[in-house]
């Protein structure tokens, strides 16, 4: 048994203990004033300033304004990365910067240009068979060593089925490159090299950072970049990329495309003038995130396909396109567009393409969007998306605009939940359920 002093005991030594406690917890901050500088660092490595390599001006680390510049600046970055610094000016881009991990490629403003070079092409004489590093061509008077090309035939012209590389030798007409070919391509049947290239590759990376600099498609000049291997910007099994305050603009493809991603950023930019898809995240990437950003006078200014999910579209503006403003599918689920301004869009604001249950983009929501004057509908719902939820949005049709219903629903299609929303100005109704467009 214990007595009252064992009690006593016991109950002095928990006291003593929690103020023993409380004393190392404490003990870090003691005295902090006196040490402002303290770091807690270099434990285990050496601590080390970010590496900054400079390119552009002659007084640059690295003088020159090419792709090529570039790349010994960022190739030159230690194994723990560090950050490119562009000065002003215009850097003639034939093929792209290819970006590593950890990773700042940063320009000085919009007057850091990338430019691409004028486009290229020559049929291939030879079959180009799967796996090769290299393809006999019938004119190589204009390629060169270091150039990005991009090798299709008609069946295998799109996506995943194209070919692109960098050319590392020329001997006679063979170009020789640095990519397996993943197809077999046979020259019967329209075989084509183009010097066709992105103007910033990040290809299986992380923590990377893009920012401050204007992306010249020079699309007048070039062939069309296939939109999953190419963009101004492209983006392949890579996380963590940050893109912001860039100007993407005229490229003869799309403007940003990323693919097999995770957490990438596209954040305070604008992208214009492209042929194909303002900015393309697909082919399985969550948590993309587009705040503040313009993309206008593209194809589409937004075009999510294939698995985009749990990601956030806010604050943006969609307007100007020649199709939509928005379109989404396959797999596209639990994405929230929030305070975006949809409009003047050349078809649907917002289009949702035909799937089935099984693969339809589900429990999207759309609040506090503006949707108004584009050239069909606000939104075209069809396939059979479950909880979808369009709630608070203005959906409306102008003086001048030409937009036909607020909503349509096509036929077999889901019910959608629609709250609050301010719908008027509409010709044939604000809501339409029908077999066809009208």
């Amino acid at each position: 048994m214990i007595g009252a002093f064992g009690y006593f005991w016991l109950g002095s030594f928990k006291i003593y203990q929690m103020k023993k406690v409380l004393f190392l917890l404490l003990l870090p901050f003691s005295g902090f004033s006196q040490y402002d500088n303290f770091v807690v660092d270099a434990l285990v490595n050496p601590k080390k300033p970010e590496s900054v390599i400079t390119v552009g001006k002659i007084n640059a680390d690295v003088p020159g304004f090419t792709n090529q510049a570039i790349q010994i600046a960022v190739n030159a970055l230690p194994p723990e990365g560090g950050t490119v610094q562009m000065d002003e000016g215009v850097f003639t881009m034939m093929a792209p910067v290819r970006l590593k991990s950890n990773v700042k490629l940063l320009g000085s403003g919009s007057n850091t240009i990338l430019r691409r070079i004028d486009g290229f092409r020559s049929k291939f004489i030879i079959d180009a068979d799967y796996g090769e590093l290299r393809v006999t061509v019938e004119d190589a008077s204009g390629f060169k060593p270091g150039m990005s090309i991009q090798i299709t035939n008609k069946p295998y012209s799109e996506c995943w089925d194209v070919s692109t590389a960098v050319i590392t030798d020329i001997v006679k007409n063979t170009l020789f490159f640095d990519t397996h070919l993943i197809r077999d391509y046979e020259a019967h049947l329209d075989g084509m090299v183009t010097n066709s290239g992105s103007c910033v590759a990040v290809h299986g990376a992380q923590n990377v950072y893009i920012a401050d600099f204007t992306i010249d498609g020079n699309k007048e000049k070039n062939d069309p970049l296939d939109g999953c291997n190419g963009g101004g910007v492209v983006i392949i099994k890579s996380s963590k990329v940050t893109m912001e305050r860039l100007n993407v603009k005229d490229v003869n493809g799309e403007g940003i495309t990323w693919q097999i991603t995770e957490d990438v950023t596209v954040r305070n930019s604008e992208i214009s003038g492209c042929v194909g898809m303002g900015m393309h995240p697909g082919s399985g990437s969550p948590k993309s995130v587009i705040e503040n950003t313009n993309s206008h006078h593209n194809k589409v200014g937004l075009f999510l396909c294939w698995r985009v999910h749990h990601s956030l579209v806010r604050n943006n503006r969609f307007h100007n396109n020649t199709e939509n403003g928005i379109s989404t599918g396959h797999k596209d689920s639990d994405v929230l567009f929030e305070n975006n301004h949809i409009y003047e869009n050349g078809g649907d604001g917002v289009y949702f393409r035909e799937e089935d249950l099984n693969n339809s983009p589900h429990r999207n929501t759309f609040i506090n969007n503006i949707v108004e004057n584009n050239g069909n509908y606000g939104f075209f719902i069809s396939g059979k998306a479950s909880d979808l939820l369009i709630k608070n949005n203005t959906i409306q049709n102008t003086k001048n605009g030409k937009q036909k219903a607020a909503i349509f629903i096509a036929p077999n299609t889901t019910p959608i939940k629609q709250e609050n929303n301010k719908m008027s100005g509409h010709a044939n109704g604000n809501i339409i359920y029908g077999k066809n467009r009208i």
